[in-house]
């Protein structure tokens, strides 16, 4: 089955432009805020949230990124495909009002994989999360402050955020990972 279509560059290139705004209403003070991206795609998310906030408010946010895979709790399953990226953090979180960046919210394992990763860094004053794609199955109890978009799905199929800076285009997709009827899986 071909990748159907659910967003193109102009609908991702809006939607963040909304998300920040969000940001910046409900954070009135920006000074004390810090976004970080969970890689891979949630960094050049936050970093492009961050363009728009300084293009809207004349601020300047701090980004950083983060690697939450030695907090995975699937460790045992996938330690052969570990790959261990960069967490860079440019400033202490202790006090700080974070918002991570992710393009899909699915699980919610994750984000709570994230979060453990953030708090081993210090003390925020907040955490807040901000995803490009809700696409439900929670199985933890975690739910997004902005949400880009909300696209119900099935469980064989996968939501592809494909972005510029890592993909080389701008659009979110939906696969089915399904074989197709008569075909052996």
């Amino acid at each position: 089955m071909a990748d159907k279509i659910l967003m193109t560059a102009e609908d991702i290139r809006r939607t963040l432009a909304r998300i920040s705004h969000e940001i910046i209403e409900r954070n009135k003070v920006l000074d004390n805020l810090l976004l970080i991206g969970i890689h891979t795609r949630g960094v050049p998310l936050a970093q492009r949230l961050a363009e728009n906030i300084n293009r809207f408010e004349k601020v300047t946010l701090r980004t950083g990124t983060l690697d939450f895979s030695r907090y995975r709790d699937d460790l045992d399953q996938c330690r052969d495909k570990l790959v261990v990226k960069n967490t860079d953090i440019p400033t202490a979180v202790d006090g700080k009002s974070i918002v991570l960046v992710d393009d899909v919210l699915y699980t919610g394992r994750s984000i709570r994989a994230a979060m453990d990763a953030l708090i081993d860094l210090g003390r925020p004053l907040s955490i807040q999360l901000a995803v490009l794609i809700d696409r439900g199955h929670r199985e933890m109890p975690i739910r997004a402050d902005y949400v880009g978009k909300n696209i119900p799905s099935a469980r064989h199929e996968e939501i592809q955020v494909r972005l510029v800076e890592t993909d080389g285009r701008d659009e979110v997709a939906i696969v089915n990972l399904a074989p197709a009827p008569g075909k052996a899986a």
